[in-house]
């Protein structure tokens, strides 16, 4: 037979699966929790954003009988924490001969599509990277690392100096075991707040599953139908998420979390343009935000748990 090709192979298309499989993008589910609802915040400008903190009590209170001179001494109770803005790109590259050859009724999926929604999924797994970060990388966001601490400083403040703006931290427990966590989720349990989620490593989930009796596995409905399987501990749905780094568990307050974007960059593409010199064109995908968290305290942090 001449060639590569048979009698039948020379007169049959191939078959294209209409769908590009996905074998490296991972669970990601606090960064997508954060882009839902009113934790995802739009935030038009500033030169940064500004959280107002109440960090002490009113000095003038006390009991008093009668006529007797009140106490009117003023002090300091508000002070505010400042997050800067962090940007993030994706490029999207082209060039002539690619786009020209994936196009007309050969074209059983746009390459340039596929391309688009790659980047994107690219910059959803840098911010699930951001989220749990620790600083190493000062263009990023901040992440949960360093709001949950107690050594660090986050938003302007030192959380050694002010104690208050600390989170829940257990760095010595390294065996895993129920007890731990219920001591951190009880941290976390201030007035009406408490944790509304529980994030480790799938290493981690699997020794909670374990530790359950069979009839405590209760999951949480909404959480499921996102996709991610999860076990309810405290009526708090635990979820891992494969950016949580290795030992690590977290209580988490979502209310006192949020994930600012400028509606100007929130994953937006931008036109392709022609590059000056080649047959390539190139289209930015941009996003700009930051992480903040309110309270650092509504956070538990195991970080030596062995699995």
């Amino acid at each position: 037979m001449p060639g590569s090709y048979t009698q039948v192979s020379a007169l049959t298309e191939k078959h294209f699966m209409p769908k590009v499989h996905d074998q490296i993008f991972d669970s990601n589910i606090v960064a997508r929790r954060l882009k839902k609802g009113g934790r995802y915040k739009k935030t038009p400008g500033g030169t940064s954003i500004v959280i107002p903190l109440n960090y002490a009590m009113a000095s003038a209170s006390a009991w008093y009988q009668g006529s007797e001179d009140l106490n009117i001494t003023d002090n300091d109770v508000i002070c505010a924490g400042q997050v800067e803005w962090a940007q993030l790109h994706a490029a999207v590259v082209i060039s002539g001969l690619d786009r020209l050859i994936n196009a007309g009724p050969q074209q059983v999926l746009s390459f340039v599509q596929q391309k688009i929604e790659i980047a994107k999924k690219t910059m959803m797994d840098k911010l699930g990277t951001g989220i749990f970060s620790d600083g190493t990388d000062s263009k990023s966001i901040v992440g949960l690392r360093d709001w949950v601490a107690t050594d660090q400083t986050v938003a302007g403040l030192s959380q050694t100096t002010n104690t208050w703006w600390a989170g829940q931290v257990d760095s010595t427990t390294t065996t895993f075991g129920l007890s731990a966590l219920q001591t951190g989720y009880t941290l976390c349990c201030i007035d009406n707040m408490k944790p509304t989620l529980g994030v480790c490593t799938r290493a981690i989930l699997n020794r909670l599953w374990g530790a359950l009796q069979p009839q405590q596995r209760f999951t949480d409905s909404e959480t499921a139908s996102a996709g991610f399987s999860n076990i309810m501990f405290n009526q708090v749905p635990v979820v891992f998420d494969s950016y949580c780094p290795a030992n690590h568990f977290f209580f988490l307050n979502e209310d006192n979390l949020g994930l600012h974007y400028h509606p100007e960059r929130d994953i937006k593409m931008m036109p392709f343009a022609d590059v000056v010199g080649n047959d390539v064109q190139v289209a930015q995908i941009y996003w700009m935000g930051a992480f903040a968290s309110y309270n650092n305290r509504t956070h538990f942090k195991a970080s030596a748990l062995s699995a």
